[in-house]
């Protein structure tokens, strides 16, 4: 995606499932998910270990999350993310944004040929600061 889209992509969003969402606030994604609700998105935290983060409720999986969906931030090891994509399909979300490190193509190219978007290996942090 070039800026332009992803721009978009941020501008378009509003609620976002966070995986692997950890509460501890020195870890990255406690801290990128924190930033994005501070900037008015809807964060929901995706941990199976967990009950709530940042003052909202933690679901175990995508597929327990009772409402839409518009974007998947996944914050694990890049071999976990062909089931997470898997989730995001099912459940309809709109977009996948894979953060730094994390990379798998053949699950992007599953989600795109599935019509959701496709951010790979970079930080929705960083790229909401650097165009919005």
């Amino acid at each position: 995606m070039n800026d332009s889209d992803t721009k978009q992509l941020l501008q378009n969003t509003r609620t976002i499932a966070v995986v692997g969402m950890s509460d501890k606030p020195h870890r990255a994604s406690h801290h990128v998910a924190a930033y994005m609700k501070a900037q008015g998105y809807r964060i929901i935290p995706v941990n199976p270990t967990l009950t709530s983060v940042l003052g909202e409720r933690c679901y175990p999986t995508l597929r327990d999350i009772p409402e839409p969906v518009d974007m998947v931030d996944v914050f694990r090891k890049s071999d976990a993310v062909p089931s997470i994509v898997d989730d995001a399909i099912a459940i309809g979300a709109k977009s996948v944004w894979m953060q730094e490190g994390v990379i798998h193509q053949d699950a992007a190219d599953q989600a795109s040929d599935a019509g959701l978007l496709v951010v790979m290996d970079r930080c929705i942090l960083k790229e909401h600061e650097r165009l919005m």
